[in-house]
């Protein structure tokens, strides 16, 4: 018997085993059901031969899990963990152990879906509703959303809610010069395309309200000072306009809140509750606002509401995904949010409880007096009498001697310039620190003398006097047995991914691996301030380099901006690209976006938000954009096409044919091709949107590339493009070099890299899989959505395929015969499923009446089994209904889906048994899912709208 080689024994490749679902004999099994002779076979039948890439892709081999956590710390390790107190928005903060370990790094909490599905979302959402609370309570506004994505994105939201809230005559919207810079930079780029003036300067001396719709007010300013703004804004109002504040939440813990100075809308960011700096990212930016202007309040509201049988439940509310409904008339182009982040900081506010927010936060205040004290005392100029945790300081022509010498006792400090100084202390902050600073300015500090008779540098008219934080959720768990009572009390409500696959069309729920995990929560990884000194941040700048290499190399093309911390945001980066690139060659005109009309909603609205007017182009019967409609709206547009939004492969799960013949039609007529990059995970190694004509994508690297989606976000959303793009890819004003050379255009988002600290998540899933994992996982992925359609095609009709008869990497079924016939509808079946244990295919997207199902490459082929043979039993039971053994409204689907409450119920008086509402499966009587809440009414939450966290009686009573 041959003896096997060393390099035989020497796996490079286990993470493909780890990551793949289907084993070759399950290969073998799936391609007879589906009728092809082999893998290649049936890719040669789905992917048109004319955009097929030649040869491999040009990555380093395949590393081991071992080896490329290895490589990675080297890489990382080049970084340097200093105490970075430049503040700007970011602050180092102290992660509840029992937080990090039960929630960031806890798959039933990382690996959830956005809660769409609310039945199977009652414990996110329930923390989701605490977050609101916490927010509305620190803002002193009674409505709040469910996060935002950055503070910075935030501002630029409150500044196109409050244009549509103030039906002012003028555009023009006033900004304070105290806002942080990488804001006021963000709202610029935001505010130019859609005709918004931004005016910025000193709110005191330089606003004119007759003059301005609304203005955005920094509180506590980025220069640390404290001013009362109710002068400010009652002046903004007796003019009819509106006002938002930055604040921070935990300077709100001691000062008065934005609403008390009768803020109309409060911004900013919770990065501080418990989320680490992760070199700018992700974090959770909040909104809050009046109940008046519910209606406007952009992204996602969590509400409560009742279920079938009258109990409280929470869902989304109100505007829920407006941007798919709306399109081009979209007031925001959201579509993820930072759902785990804002959990993490809900369950960091109930940990530590209203009194230990005062103690946190005035502990940092304390120390900050003590520094302005140690300060002042040694002679240096601090600028502001009231503070919270920043001071200014001036130190004429010494601000770089002072900056070397923090940094040679381990401090990083803001240089504002030549003169002017920033110290930002936070909850990590020690006496320590505070004398390591005053010694880099040459001054003994005695902190515990200087205690005893420093003043605060709170003004007592701006003190916080009013009760928060008085629910009984943020003063019960300060206890850990507790509060991981709580924590697994919540995810027990879940359905995430590490309990069933979430077979969602369009949103590529695949194996988020526990390596590409790990680096997350490394120091170098975590504690890494996003404006540090270069020097310091060596080891992120080289693996970001690494990963938009990869990136180029995966789609063909030639430069990668990483900054867009969303698919919307990537979307809107790069169409401002294609804005500009027409303004710099002298073709303003240039104004018309080409949409199909089966494209994702966020392409319209990210096309509004551009500047950009929407024209549709319809698609033909079998779902393909039609390509003499194109024509002839190409025709027609003439010297005002900008460019065309596709998706590839289609939104139907279609690869068409004429992809090439689009892009072309659209170069001829001047127009840029923008390839949304929703649905790459079926072209990676097979394809490459550069070389079949496209100029831009944004790639979603939480559906291709394994960043978790978190409930509904984290999410990154680069965007990719040719080079005579690439001068036009986001800039910043902090950090240059995180831009193109010559500036780039604006920022996107506020922090240079976007999301940085999950960007090793990406980069170890590319490394572990190398060039050939990456192309096996697309064809397996192409496999499984082929198996699905043809186990189920006979039972609910495939809508769409492709010239061969194959389906991309997801499939379209179609329930509109079904629900015809019986009146079963699609939600039906989806809350069906949920007896199942599964979460539900994507509804009416693209198609009304539908469900898409995209299974993803890492599911097994007995997953694929469980899920094809619950449907098929689905099926059958609406049989029954068409048999008429069943009524619609009596039957299991309707009454679907059924809680353990429902069950052991002492009447019983349903057409069918308890065992076939609850067990339908004998398979589950192994392990069940039991849904906390039934079937919620909708239009009972959104018409009688409760948005915080009620008082428990008023739960009981609603």
């Amino acid at each position: 018997m041959a003896r096997p080689t060393l390099s035989a024994l020497e796996n490079s490749d286990e993470f493909q085993g780890r990551h793949l679902g289907p084993d070759a004999a399950d290969i073998a099994a799936m391609l007879g059901t589906i009728g092809a002779e082999s893998l290649h076979e049936l890719i040669e039948q789905t992917v048109p031969e004319s955009i097929r890439l030649r040869g491999r892709l040009n990555l380093p081999s395949a590393l081991t899990e071992r080896d490329a956590l290895t490589r990675l710390r080297g890489i990382i390790g080049q970084n340097r963990v200093s105490t970075s107190l430049i503040g700007m928005g970011y602050h180092d903060t102290i992660v509840p152990p029992v937080v990090q370990r039960n929630v960031l790094e806890n798959p039933a909490w990382y690996t959830a879906y956005t809660p769409y599905q609310p039945e199977i979302s009652q414990g996110r959402l329930e923390v989701l509703l605490t977050f609101q609370t916490l927010i509305a309570d620190l803002t002193g506004l009674p409505l709040a959303n469910a996060s935002l994505l950055d503070e910075s994105t935030a501002a630029a939201e409150a500044m196109t809610m409050l244009e549509r809230l103030a039906k002012r005559d003028t555009r023009t919207f006033f900004v304070d010069a105290d806002c942080h810079p990488q804001t006021i930079a963000v709202l610029q780029n935001r505010a130019e395309p859609i005709g918004i003036e931004i005016q910025v300067g000193n709110p005191e001396r330089d606003l004119d309200p007759a003059s301005v719709y609304g203005a955005l007010l920094q509180y506590p300013g980025s220069s640390g000072q404290v001013r009362d703004l109710a002068p400010i804004i009652d002046r903004l109002h007796a003019a009819g306009g509106l006002a938002a504040v930055a604040c921070d939440p935990l300077a709100l813990m001691l000062l008065a809140s934005p609403g008390s100075l009768s803020a109309d809308v409060a911004i900013g960011s919770a990065q501080r509750f418990g989320v680490s700096l992760g070199f700018g990212g992700p974090h959770a930016g909040f909104i809050a606002t009046r109940e008046a202007f519910a209606r406007s309040l952009p992204g996602r509201l969590v509400g409560v509401s009742l279920d079938a049988a009258g109990r409280p439940a929470l869902r989304l509310a109100l505007q829920t995904r407006e941007q798919h409904i709306r399109r081009e008339k979209a007031t925001s182009n959201i579509c993820t949010a930072q759902v785990l982040l804002a959990e993490m900081a809900a369950f960091y506010a109930m940990w530590h409880g209203p009194e230990g927010l005062r103690r946190i936060a005035g502990r940092v205040h304390r120390l900050t007096a003590i520094l302005r004290s140690a300060l002042q005392n040694g002679g240096v100029d601090v600028v502001h009498g009231h503070f919270f945790d920043t001071l200014t300081v001036r130190v004429p022509e010494h601000a770089d001697a002072v900056v070397a010498a923090a940094r040679e006792h381990g401090i990083n400090l803001r240089r504002v310039d030549r003169d002017t100084l920033g110290i930002s202390l936070d909850e990590t902050s020690t006496r320590a620190v505070v004398e390591r600073v005053t010694a880099a300015f040459g001054v003994p500090a005695d902190v515990a003398a200087l205690d005893t008779t420093t003043d605060d540098g709170i003004p007592d008219d701006l003190r916080r006097r009013d009760d928060i934080l008085a629910h009984p959720v943020f003063n019960r768990f300060h206890t850990e047995h507790e509060m991981l009572r709580e924590l697994r009390r919540l995810a027990d409500r879940d359905l995430a991914l590490d309990r069933t696959m979430i077979p969602l069309g369009s949103c590529t729920m695949k194996l988020n691996a526990t390596t590409e995990m790990i680096p997350v929560t490394w120091p170098e990884v975590a504690n890494i301030h996003p404006f540090a000194p270069s020097d310091e941040t060596v080891g992120y700048r080289q693996m970001i380099g690494e990963l938009e290499d990869a990136l180029c190399e995966v789609t063909g093309y030639d430069a990668v901006s990483l900054q867009p911390n969303a698919g919307s945001q990537g979307e809107l980066a790069g169409l401002l690209a294609i804005r500009a690139y027409h303004r710099a060659n002298g073709d303003a005109a240039r104004d018309i976006c080409l949409i199909p009309s089966s494209a994702h909603g966020t392409n319209a609205a990210s096309a509004a938000m551009a500047g950009m007017g929407v024209v549709v182009v319809a698609c033909d019967d079998n779902g393909n954009v039609d390509v003499a409609d194109l024509r002839i709206k190409a025709e027609a547009t003439g010297d005002r096409l900008a460019a065309i939004m596709i998706t590839y492969p289609s939104t139907h799960g279609v690869f068409e044919e004429a992809v090439s013949e689009i892009a072309e039609i659209v170069h001829t007529h001047g127009g840029q091709v923008y390839v949304d990059g929703a649905n790459l995970n079926a072209l990676v190694g097979l394809s490459r949107p550069a070389d079949f004509g496209a100029d831009v994508s944004h790639l979603n690297l939480h559906k291709t590339f394994c960043i978790p989606h978190g409930g509904g976000g984290p999410g990154v959303g680069p965007t990719a493009v040719k080079a005579h793009l690439a001068p036009y890819l986001p800039g910043h004003p902090v950090v240059p070099e995180a831009g193109p050379a010559g500036g780039g255009t604006g920022p996107i988002s506020g922090a240079p890299w976007g999301s940085a600290g999950i960007l090793p998540i990406s980069w170890t899933y590319i490394t572990m899989m190398g060039p050939n994992g990456l192309t096996r996982a697309t064809e397996i992925a192409i496999l499984n959505a082929n198996y699905v359609a043809a186990r189920l095609g006979e039972h609910f009709p495939v809508l769409y395929a492709g010239a061969s008869g194959r389906v991309a990497h997801e499939c379209l079924l179609d329930l509109r015969g079904v629900a015809k016939n019986s009146g079963i509808s699609n939600e039906d079946v989806a809350k069906r499923l949920i007896d199942y244990g599964f979460h539900a295919p994507t509804m009416s997207f693209p198609v009304a009446g539908t469900l898409m199902v995209e299974p993803t490459e890492s599911e097994s082929k007995a997953e694929l089994d469980r899920f094809c043979d619950a449907m098929i039993a689905i099926r059958r039971e609406i049989a029954r209904v068409e048999a008429g053994e069943w009524s619609v409204e009596d039957s299991p689907l309707r009454h679907a889906p059924h809680t353990a409450e429902d069950l052991a119920a002492d009447v019983w008086d349903r057409a069918y048994t308890r065992t076939e509402a609850g067990y339908p499966d004998p398979g589950l009587h192994r392990a069940k899912y039991w849904p906390p809440v039934g079937r919620i009414d909708g239009v009972h939450g959104d018409r009688n709208l409760i948005c915080s966290c009620p008082p428990i009686e008023d739960l009981a009573i609603v």
